[in-house]
């Protein structure tokens, strides 16, 4: 079983023979210490002695004919060809973790399963709201959440590890389908007590006059392109302070009044950090775009449905608009 796993998952970038004397033994223990990067903490972690550990991986190193640890008498990290495995594993015992739930969940009665990737955060307050209707109308499908970046989602709904998936971004190669459907103000994320606050609408040139923290491009990729978007409409040169990986964390960078922060409503709404002052940019109101992604196949009829009661959740935010305001999407081309 983990052999046909392997080749399906792990790819043919790795030469697999039909005698191959891998064991799911030597995945996990490789995964522990990759995770680890400590053979001592690893052995602890999987209830063996350290010996029967090492033994393990460098059985497993002979297997591929690659090393995949760099080890001192101090440190141990993974080389490149370790960390470019590593990914692969967490796919294999992804897969057979949703063999095992889709067992049991057909054993208890249920008649399928929803695999969601979620990529770049989406609407806060929109999440629970679809949550609610889908095990209020639906409560037999199980809905299992995967948080992964942009490139990993797009990965892995070729792969068949996930169903569908919610992003920042369209630009998803061939074979997927980027279907917009939820809009968000793009808002300025002003600490307390900022001289900006003087502005009841802020000019983009004023933002760009002070230190940012943004997301991270690779971490959020679609959030990124969409706020650069944004950025280039002036003249300047963005002066990024930090980029982060969370919105969470924007926001308690904004509220120590480390720098400004470009975000959607929503997220700065649903911040818990007190000290920060939601500001829209002067002009459109630039939104940002959430994408459901999917495979561009016939949907089955629990992701039609899925995707049915997707489109008819809003937010709170976009039932309240700014009075008079006019909203300019970023995915539309720049003039």
């Amino acid at each position: 079983m983990v052999e046909a796993i392997s080749r399906r998952y792990i790819g043919s970038s790795w030469s697999w023979c039909s005698e191959a004397s891998m064991e799911l033994r030597h995945l996990r223990y490789f995964l522990a210490v990759a995770e680890e990067l400590h053979f001592a903490r690893a052995a602890e972690r999987l209830h063996i002695e350290q010996s029967p550990l090492s033994r393990a991986i460098k059985e497993l190193e002979e297997e591929l004919g690659v090393v995949l640890f760099a080890r001192t008498t101090r440190s141990t990290r993974l080389t490149r060809a370790g960390a470019l495995f590593l990914e692969h594993v967490r796919r294999v015992f992804a897969a057979l973790q949703q063999a095992r739930d889709s067992v049991r969940a057909a054993a208890q009665g249920f008649d399928g399963q929803l695999r969601v990737a979620l990529s770049d955060g989406i609407t806060p307050s929109r999440l629970p709201a679809l949550l609610a209707l889908c095990r209020q109308e639906e409560p037999e499908v199980e809905i299992r959440l995967t948080e992964v970046p942009l490139s990993q989602q797009i990965k892995g709904l070729h792969d068949d590890l996930y169903d569908v998936g919610f992003a920042r971004s369209d630009e998803a190669g061939d074979g997927i389908v980027a279907l917009p459907v939820w809009n968000d103000p793009l808002m300025v994320a002003v600490p307390a007590r900022h001289p900006l606050l003087a502005h009841k609408r802020i000019p983009l040139e004023e933002v760009l006059r002070y230190p940012l923290v943004l997301c991270d491009p690779v971490a959020c990729e679609g959030h990124a392109r969409q706020v650069d978007r944004v950025l280039r409409r002036a003249d300047m040169e963005p002066l990024v302070a930090e980029r982060v990986a969370t919105c969470d964390l924007m926001m308690v960078l904004v509220s120590a009044g480390f720098a400004l922060g470009l975000t959607g409503a929503a997220h700065i709404a649903a911040s818990r950090e007190q000290g920060v002052v939601a500001r829209p940019l002067t002009g459109r109101s630039p939104l940002l775009t959430t994408y459901l992604l999917r495979l561009n196949t016939e949907p089955s009829g629990t992701l039609a449905r899925f995707m049915e009661r997707v489109q008819a959740i809003d937010s709170p935010e976009a039932n309240n608009p700014t009075p008079n305001d006019d909203h300019d999407s970023l995915e539309e081309p720049e003039p």
